[in-house]
């Protein structure tokens, strides 16, 4: 198996108010963590940049202009009451895009078995014209729309387990059969989306949990209703919107999972992308909030990409 890792110094220079939740320190955790021997064989890459045109396939031209006249030249500018910009921003959430699709080439030019994205901040509240929840762009929604642009994937799958729900990726999508995209998420929660009911046009399927559920309703939640979705559609890729903050640990939810439950839900997740996407599998870094909590989590996840 090779496993590639895409992370950036840029990545740290996003900044956000002290005390904030989604903050450079997550990264540092993380890298920490993954310097243990036991990642020793993770192909590490810096990402480039990507071209800003690229948002447009997720994001109308107002959006993108709307975030980059907001990027003041010094201090933070707020987009919401929890979203800011700082002067970097700009350049990191682009290095996350150049980031995301370059995993995208990777894994359909066979550079690399499957890949993880460490990258800040998070994209998937950000819905089309809507930044918001930390989010400015939406990663794994640019990356999609990528992958079918670029390699001519007829069928991607985004499987997001970020405790809350991604309200964004579902905007993007909402009307496209093209992209299945499946969220297990603690309901009711930020941002107050993610009811069953809320299919789009077949192609959504939302697996709600409720406070204090733990890891066998996480996982009865993948069986009953996340893998035979995705068994049906047979994606080309497997994008999993990887939030670590369902771990019982963190502060902004009552979600009670534990590595083991990742690491699972990591497996299952191989497995679909092994039998119709012929591997592809691309990871992407969402939330997690709690340095412990999400540092081990990230390295169990990756383990096991790792392993295969």
């Amino acid at each position: 198996m090779t496993t590639r890792l895409y992370s950036h110094p840029i990545f740290l220079e996003h900044l956000t108010p002290p005390g904030h939740p989604e903050r450079p320190d997550r990264l540092r955790a993380i890298a920490r963590r993954l310097e243990d021997p036991d990642f020793d064989g993770l192909d590490r890459v810096e990402p480039t940049a990507a071209d800003e045109q690229l948002v447009l396939l997720a994001h109308p031209e107002s959006h993108l202009e709307r975030i980059k006249a907001a990027i003041p030249e010094e201090g933070l500018t707020r987009i919401d009451s929890d979203t800011t910009l700082s002067p970097r921003s700009f350049e990191a959430v682009m290095t996350a895009i150049g980031a995301s699709n370059a995993a995208v080439d990777d894994v359909f030019g066979r550079k690399a078995d499957n890949v993880f994205v460490a990258a800040r901040p998070p994209g998937h509240h950000a819905e089309a014209e809507m930044a918001m929840g930390f989010c400015f762009f939406n990663q794994a929604a640019i990356a999609a729309r990528y992958a079918q642009k670029t390699h001519g994937a007829e069928r991607v799958a985004i499987i997001d387990w970020d405790v809350h729900h991604g309200n964004g990726t579902q905007d993007i999508f909402w009307s496209d059969p093209s992209v299945l995209y499946c969220s297990t998420h603690q309901l009711p929660l930020f941002p107050g989306t993610g009811a069953k009911g809320e299919t789009g046009v077949g192609n959504i399927v939302n697996a709600p949990l409720s406070p204090r559920d733990g890891g066998s309703q996480f996982r009865d939640a993948f069986t009953s209703r996340v893998l035979p979705a995705l068994a049906n559609f047979r994606p080309d890729l497997v994008i999993i919107s990887a939030g670590f903050d369902a771990h019982h640990r963190d502060p902004l939810a009552e979600i009670n999972l534990v590595e083991d439950d990742f690491d699972w839900a990591t497996g299952k997740l191989m497995d679909v992308a092994y039998r119709s996407a012929n591997g592809r599998l691309v990871s992407l870094l969402e939330g997690g909030y709690d340095l412990e909590g999400l540092s081990s989590s990230v390295a169990t996840h990756v383990k096991r990409l790792m392993k295969g």
